[in-house]
C-alpha cells in the first residue's frame, strides 16, 4: 500500500522500526542514569545545593533579579531597534531604485556575515574609544549595538521573503486601482505578509534574548547567565543547580514570547477571516429599491473605488 508521500512499511521495516525505538530508549535511559549517578557521586544532587532557591531570597534578589533585568532591557532595546531597522532594510532590497538596492543589499549581507560576538567586541571598542558612554554602561550599549547590527540584516531577509512570498496578482491588483508602490507596501503587501512572517520573526526574538549572554561571556556584561559564577560561589559550588534555575528561567522567557506570538498570529488569521461580511440578496433589493443609501451600498457591494453614488444609480 502506498501514499502521496511515502511507501507504508511492511512486516519487516516494522519489526526493524520496533528494535531501533526499543534501542534508543534504553540507550537514553542508561546514559540518563549515567548522568544521574555522576552528579548524585558529585554531590550536586544534595539538598543543600537547590535549598537556597527555595528557602533565601537573597539568591534571587541579590544574583538573579539583578542579572535578569540586565537580560531583558537588552533584549527589549535590541528588539525595539531591531525590527524598524529590519523592515526599512528589508523594503530597501525591493525598492525600484538600483543604487537603494545595492546600499541596503551591502549593509543586510556585510553584518549578517559577522558573528554577532565580533559586532559586539567593535562596538565595546568603539564606545570606548570614540564616545562618552561611562565604563559601567558599555557593555549594555556594546551588546545591544551587536544585537540590532546582527538581527536586523537577518529580520530583513525575513521581510523581504515575506513580501516576494505573496502572489504577484496582489501587487497588480493594486497597481490597477491606482495604488503608488509605497501605498502598495504600506496597505497590501506588508498587512498580508506579517502572518507568515511572524513564526520566523519570533525564532528570530528568541535568538535575541539568548544572544544576550554573549555579553556576559567576554563584556562582563552583568546579565542572568553570568550571575551563576558568583553565585555558586557563594552558596558552596552548586554549579549544576545554578546553572538548571537560570535554564529554566531562559525557557520560561522564551516560552512566554513564543505564546504570545501564536496567540498573535492566531488572531491576525481570525481578524482576516472574519473580514468581507456577506450581504443578504434582499437587502441590497430593499434598499435599492427604496433608494436610501443606494449609492454606498452599490459601491461597497460592487468593490468600487468611486464615491457611493456611482454603485447605487437611484441613491442621489
Amino acid at each position: 500500500m502506498n501514499t502521496v508521500l511515502y511507501d507504508v512499511p511492511g512486516p519487516r521495516a516494522r519489526r526493524r522500526n520496533l528494535i531501533y525505538s526499543v534501542v534508543f530508549v534504553i540507550a537514553a535511559g542508561l546514559l540518563c542514569w549515567w548522568v544521574y549517578r555522576a552528579l548524585s557521586d558529585k554531590g550536586q544532587l544534595d539538598w543543600v545545593m537547590w535549598k537556597p532557591f527555595f528557602t533565601d531570597s537573597r539568591a534571587w534578589t541579590t544574583y538573579i533579579w539583578p542579572g535578569l533585568e540586565n537580560t531583558l532591557k537588552a533584549a527589549a532595546y535590541s528588539m525595539v531597534l531591531a525590527l524598524p531597522l529590519g523592515a526599512v532594510l528589508g523594503i530597501a532590497r525591493l525598492s525600484d531604485h538600483l543604487w537603494v538596492r545595492i546600499v541596503a543589499g551591502s549593509v543586510v549581507e556585510f553584518f549578517r556575515a559577522i558573528p554577532v560576538l565580533i559586532l559586539m567586541l567593535f562596538a565595546n571598542q568603539a564606545f570606548a574609544e570614540y564616545s562618552d558612554v561611562p565604563s559601567d554602561d558599555r557593555p549594555m550599549y556594546a551588546v545591544v549595538t551587536g544585537l540590532v547590527l546582527y538581527n536586523a540584516s537577518v529580520l530583513a531577509e525575513i521581510v523581504r521573503a515575506g513580501i516576494l512570498s505573496l502572489p504577484k496578482g496582489q501587487t497588480e491588483a493594486a497597481k490597477a486601482i491606482g495604488l503608488r508602490k509605497g501605498q502598495t507596501m504600506r496597505s497590501v503587501l506588508l498587512p498580508q505578509s506579517v502572518t507568515a512572517m511572524l513564526p520566523a520573526i519570533v525564532s528570530q526574538l528568541v535568538v535575541i534574548v539568548k544572544d544576550t549572554a554573549l555579553g556576559g561571556a567576554l563584556l562582563t556584561f552583568s546579565e542572568l547567565l553570568s550571575t551563576v559564577s558568583t553565585m555558586s560561589g557563594y552558596y558552596g559550588a552548586n554549579v549544576i543547580a545554578s546553572f538548571t534555575v537560570v535554564a529554566l528561567i531562559f525557557v520560561v522567557i522564551n516560552f512566554i514570547l513564543t505564546t504570545f506570538a501564536s496567540w498573535l498570529e492566531g488572531r491576525l488569521r481570525r481578524g482576516k477571516k472574519s473580514t468581507g461580511a456577506m450581504v443578504p440578496v434582499a437587502a441590497v433589493a430593499g434598499t435599492a429599491a427604496t433608494g436610501d443609501g443606494g449609492g454606498a451600498l452599490g459601491g461597497g457591494v460592487m468593490g468600487g473605488t468611486g464615491d457611493g453614488g456611482g454603485g447605487g444609480g437611484t441613491g442621489q
